[in-house]
């Protein structure tokens, strides 16, 4: 039986798909609708648009990743556990270093607290079985 955990971090996983390939479109093609979105986090964008179009091929790259991990997620391969355990924990260390340099503990310390949270609920035992048992 599958782990209530499992579509939580899939579902998850391709929210996470949309933000990155709206992110990544609206770099790629500038000056449309989608740049109305940047509103709601200004500071990715000021380290985003600097960067020009090349920003947004890599957020696609990552969009079109969280994709293919949710529904291996969803159709118990270990290969999208690793993905998913991997993503949970650079995305964490991304947030502490930034928890670090920057001093938002509002932002910093969300951003740890959610990826250590699915990193928790990835790693229970009884997912980890579930995952093992499908090799």
């Amino acid at each position: 039986m599958r782990p209530k955990t499992v579509p939580v971090v899939a579902a998850f996983l391709f929210l996470a798909t949309v933000m990155a390939l709206v992110s990544g479109v609206s770099l790629l093609f500038p000056g449309t609708l989608l740049d109305r979105l940047w509103k709601f986090n200004e500071s990715a964008a000021a380290a985003f648009r600097p960067l020009g179009r090349v920003a947004g091929v890599p957020l696609l790259a990552l969009g079109i990743a969280t994709t293919v991990a949710g529904v291996g997620l969803l159709r118990r391969k270990s290969w999208a556990w690793w993905f998913a355990v991997g993503l949970f924990a650079v995305n964490g260390l991304g947030d502490l270093a930034a928890l670090i340099l920057t001093h938002d503990r509002v932002k910093g310390g969300a951003g740890v607290a959610v990826a250590g949270g699915f990193l928790f609920c990835l790693t229970r035992p009884k997912v980890r079985r579930y995952f093992i048992a499908a090799c």
